[in-house]
């Protein structure tokens, strides 16, 4: 009988994660196509600013937040397919990431000199990390 109980429990708990997730996504999935709607209503901010650079200082912070948010919404579908989140594609997000605030930070003159070097290197160790675990990827908790 305590068996059957704790079966119960398992499967409610394991229903109620499956919710969770399915309602996170449908909200990032909202907000992606809020932020892609809102982005192409603002592309023609690039022709109204005072200077080009502003307008398209705007254009390029939206669409590198919206690559950044695209990947993590691809970890989340990830999460939920395989049951586990594979740790290239948590790399990867964390390479958009770093990218997009190294190409603001250039982009808005507010990394200079060696600053460039360190944002660099660390996107070189992340895209690193992310290429070894490609090429080595653990086992999965299926493989013996």
């Amino acid at each position: 009988m305590p068996g059957s109980l704790q079966q119960i429990i398992l499967r409610s708990f394991r229903l109620t994660i499956q919710l969770i997730y399915n309602l996170a996504i449908l909200a990032l999935l909202l907000g992606l196509l809020i932020g892609v709607g809102r982005t192409l209503l603002e592309l023609g901010l690039a022709f109204s600013e005072p200077t080009v650079r502003l307008g398209l200082k705007e254009l390029i912070t939206n669409v590198l937040s919206l690559v950044v948010m695209l990947e993590l919404v691809r970890a989340f579908v990830e999460y939920f397919e395989f049951e586990r989140i594979r740790l290239e594609v948590l790399l990867e997000v964390g390479v958009a990431f770093v990218l997009r605030e190294m190409l603001l930070g250039l982009f808005g003159g507010n990394i200079q000199g060696t600053e460039v070097l360190w944002w660099s290197g660390g996107l070189l160790a992340l895209v690193a990390a992310r290429t070894l675990a490609v090429r080595y990827p653990g086992r999965g908790k299926d493989a013996r």
